[in-house]
C-alpha cells in the first residue's frame, strides 16, 4: 500500500493545515499555502478536511501507484496526466497498482494538491505532519519529496459507488490583475496617508523572490513616516510586510514566527487560495475591508466546503 516517487518535480512535500501552537517556541506553523484547495481535493475523496496532501509547485512530480487508491487534484492546472491521459481536476480518480500520475507545464497558478483516500502514512509530529524544510521538522524525513522515495498509504480506497459525483468545477481561475483583500494594519499608523494611498491604489509585481516564506512585490515604493523597522512582533499567514525600500512583502505558510519590519495590512484567509498560485510576473493589486467582511468571507467559505461534504456523501 504505497507510492513510489519517480520524479519528485520541483518542490513537492507532504503539508496538512499546519503545526498550532508551536510559534511561540520559533516553529513555523507551515501547511499548505492554499488551505481551500487541500480542503476540496480531501472532501472529493472522502478525507477529513485537515488530511495531509501533497503540494506541488509549478513543475509536479512522477509518482507510481503501487495499490488501487482513490485521489484528487485541486488547486492550480500544472497539466497532471494518469498513465498520459489527462486528468479532470477537482474530481476524484480511481488509480490502479501500476499506474504512474504525472505533471507537466504549469498552464495556470503555481500549486497543485494531490488528495489521497485514506490519507498519506506520515507520522504526526508536534501534531501535524506538515513539512517545515528550514528546521527539518515533520513530513517525510523532514525534507521535500526525493527520487525514490516511497509513501505509505494509511487506508487506501480502490472506489466509491458514487465516484462520478464527486467532483466539482475548477475553482482556479488565472486573471490580468489579482485583486487580495486586506484589512489594514497592525502597522498602518506608521505609514503616511500616502504612502497607504500607495499602496491600495497602485498595481504590483511579483518578483522572482518568491517561496513557501514569503514573496516579494515590486512596484511603487509605500512611504513610511519614520521607517520600516519596529520592535519584533509576530507575523500572521498573509501579513504584508513594508521594509524601508517601500516595497511590499506577502508572508506565506512558512514565515518566520516574528519579524522587526512593519506590517501595513494582512491578507484575508478568504483569499489564501489567490496568494498561494502567485508567480513571478503576476500582477496585484490590494482591496481594504473591514474585520468584519473578512470574517464573513471566510464563515460562507467554511460554510461551502461543509455543504460540498454533505453532497458528495450522497
Amino acid at each position: 500500500m504505497s507510492i513510489t516517487v519517480l520524479n519528485p518535480g520541483l518542490l513537492t512535500t507532504v503539508q496538512d493545515l499546519g503545526r498550532m501552537g508551536y510559534q511561540q517556541f520559533g516553529v513555523s506553523v507551515s501547511g499548505v499555502m492554499d488551505p481551500r484547495a487541500a480542503a476540496i481535493g480531501n472532501i472529493l475523496v472522502g478525507n477529513p478536511q485537515g488530511e495531509a496532501v501533497l503540494e506541488c509547485t509549478l513543475m509536479g512530480p512522477q509518482l507510481k501507484f503501487e495499490t488501487d487508491e482513490v485521489i484528487a487534484v485541486t488547486g492550480g492546472d500544472l497539466s497532471p496526466t494518469l498513465d498520459g491521459q489527462p486528468v479532470p481536476a477537482y474530481a476524484a480518480l480511481a488509480v490502479k497498482a501500476g499506474q504512474t500520475l504525472r505533471f507537466g507545464a504549469p498552464k495556470a497558478g503555481c500549486r497543485a494538491y494531490i488528495a489521497f483516500a485514506g490519507g498519506l502514512d506520515i507520522p504526526l509530529v508536534m501534531g501535524s505532519r506538515s513539512t517545515y524544510m528550514k528546521a527539518a521538522i515533520g513530513g517525510f524525513e523532514g525534507r521535500k519529496l526525493q527520487k525514490g522515495d516511497v509513501l505509505g498509504l494509511r487506508a487506501p480506497v480502490a472506489g466509491y459507488a458514487n465516484l462520478h459525483q464527486r467532483a466539482i468545477a475548477p475553482e482556479f481561475v488565472p486573471r490580468p490583475v489579482y485583486t487580495l483583500r486586506v484589512v489594514l494594519g497592525p502597522q498602518d499608523d506608521a505609514f503616511t496617508p500616502e504612502g497607504v494611498a500607495t499602496f491600495l491604489g497602485s498595481e504590483y509585481t511579483v518578483t522572482n523572490e518568491f517561496d513557501r516564506m514569503g514573496c516579494r512585490m515590486d512596484g511603487p515604493a509605500i512611504q513610511h513616516k519614520n521607517g520600516g523597522d519596529i520592535i519584533s512582533d509576530g507575523i500572521a499567514f498573509g501579513a504584508i510586510q513594508v521594509p524601508g525600500s517601500g516595497k511590499p512583502i506577502l508572508m506565506g505558510a512558512d514565515r518566520q514566527t516574528t519579524g522587526g519590519y512593519t506590517k501595513i495590512a494582512t491578507v484575508i484567509s478568504a483569499d489564501f487560495r489567490l496568494l498561494a498560485q502567485l508567480k513571478a510576473g503576476d500582477k496585484v493589486r490590494f482591496e481594504a475591508v473591514s474585520v468584519q467582511a473578512a470574517q464573513q468571507a471566510l464563515h460562507f467559505q467554511r460554510g461551502a466546503l461543509a455543504l460540498l461534504a454533505d453532497v458528495v456523501k450522497g
